[in-house]
């Protein structure tokens, strides 16, 4: 490999592993703000939030691998451009097609490298996260009893303590109600100040109490007129506390086995074989059933028409004749199956779209897989033709490009897997933006090879120039004729 090419793979990685960290970065900020208040005040331990973490910023590697490598190949690009580094490989006969050629066998990687990530890697992280995250959203807040405030975490219990001391252990004036009995019976413990400990598992809260009053009401029962108000003074009493239920305890493993997001190419193939078959064995039996139905009238309608009108009377005489209950009770018959029919019609119609659109979501998994692994070679393909157009480097036209550039990709993504969710479009819609941005990459890369000047501002103004110039002559020459 020549200098010229360890230049530009040196000038390329670097912004390529700084907008990548700075990408998953970004992304996992966003996550933690939506899941901050399920995370803060609970008492988790660093290694679970760290763990939580990891998994996250795993998931987010797909969608921030093809942002870094457009950022940094227009950047790559740019500075090149803007420092004459490219003028000069082009003096030297080094065409832009051989510039490019190191980076594009770096995107080629990364692309297969994404495939496998998403394909191998991302189904176990996301059971992880998506159990782990179950787990801490889950998990009751931690014991943590505020000066005049009511604490009702505690099942039966609400405590109020007017003082916390600043060992957040020692309570003044304490007040708890106690209805771990029912409804039927109430006590009420009050106490002039009092200490609080967990056991070494965390698993009970001690109370202890000192100076107070126990008193006890029974809100209905045999005791209600019996004993009204009871009330029994102490020194110290110790109260114990139940709290096994807020510690942090992991779900089943199965709990998210199944899901679409969590299998790989071959396993949702499976999947999507196994739901298809379901799929038509419901329409088969709803299709019996209904001809089953249908059949049961046509016998129940044949039952009733027995007599035969008589063909020498009029039609008039021959309807009058008729019995008058045999009919009604056919139409009424025939309304009930009608209205039967059509209920269950939109229940099974219903249940059809919904599970359509369940496998339409595998299908969509499966294309996510292979589209946005390509995504890194396609926005290579637009960002390190338009970074050498542009001749723009540093951090400000870069970045503004490849957010434009991606969020344009972005939004068309989404549209389209909603077209394909809903059945608008079959499960090629999920390569719409990738059909819709290769023309852009196809345009780009000839404008690069051919030493375009389209983003050049001196050019353009020269175009206009031109124009302006070329429509006061031909209105210059309009006047001429019409004087002669």
């Amino acid at each position: 490999m020549k200098k010229l090419d360890w230049h530009i793979l040196k000038s390329f990685l670097g912004p390529l592993l700084l907008t990548f960290v700075l990408s998953v970065f970004v992304l996992l900020m966003q996550f933690v703000w939506k899941y901050i208040d399920d995370m803060v005040g609970k008492g988790l331990e660093f290694g679970v939030i760290a763990e939580l973490l990891l998994y996250a910023s795993a998931t987010f590697v797909p969608m921030a691998l093809p942002i870094a490598i457009l950022f940094a190949s227009i950047m790559t690009m740019g500075n090149f451009g803007e420092k004459y580094e490219l003028v000069a490989m082009k003096a030297g006969g080094v065409s832009v097609a051989r510039v490019m050629m190191p980076l594009t066998l770096v995107a080629l990687c990364l692309t297969g490298l994404a495939f496998y990530f998403a394909n191998n890697v991302m189904p176990s992280a996301m059971y992880k996260y998506k159990s782990t995250l179950y787990d801490v959203t889950r998990k009751k807040p931690a014991v943590n009893i505020r000066p005049s405030q009511y604490y009702s975490e505690i099942e039966g219990y609400v405590i109020r303590a007017n003082e916390k001391e600043a060992d957040d252990r020692t309570l003044r004036d304490i007040i708890i109600y106690d209805h771990s009995q029912g409804i039927d019976q109430t006590n009420i413990i009050v106490a002039e100040r009092g200490f609080m400990q967990s056991t070494p598992d965390n698993n009970y809260l001690i109370f202890t109490l000192y100076n107070g009053y126990t008193y006890s009401e029974p809100a209905s029962g045999k005791n209600y007129y019996a004993r009204p108000l009871t009330r029994i003074g102490f020194d110290e009493q110790e109260l114990t506390f139940d709290i096994s239920s807020f510690a942090f305890s992991r779900s089943n493993n199965d709990l998210f086995a199944g899901n679409y997001r969590m299998m790989n190419v071959v396993q949702l193939d499976t999947a999507v074989r196994q739901l298809n078959e379901k799929y038509d064995h419901q329409c088969h039996d709803y299709c019996e059933s209904m001809l089953t139905r249908l059949q049961t009238y046509r016998i129940f309608r044949s039952s009733q028409d027995t007599v035969q009108p008589q063909p020498a009377k009029p039609v008039t005489q021959r309807l009058a004749d008729m019995d008058s209950v045999r009919y009604p009770r056919a139409l009424r018959q025939a309304q009930r199956t009608a209205t039967t029919g059509l209920d269950d019609l939109k229940l099974y119609a219903q249940s059809l779209h919904n599970d359509s659109e369940y496998i339409n979501r595998h299908h969509i998994e499966w294309q996510r897989k292979y589209s946005l692994s390509f995504a890194c070679l396609l926005l290579f393909l637009i960002g390190a033709p338009f970074g050498s157009i542009v001749r723009k480097g540093g951090l400000g036209m870069p970045l503004v490009a490849s957010v434009v550039f991606f969020v344009l990709y972005y939004v068309v993504g989404m549209i389209a897997e909603k077209m394909v969710r809903e059945g608008a479009a079959g499960p090629i819609g999920m390569w719409y933006s990738t059909f819709v941005f290769i023309p852009i990459g196809i345009f780009l890369t000839l404008q690069a090879t051919t030493d375009s000047a389209i983003f050049d501002s001196a050019s353009w103004k020269k175009f206009f120039s031109r124009l302006f110039i070329k429509q006061k002559n031909v209105s210059l020459s309009a006047e001429t004729n019409e004087k002669q």
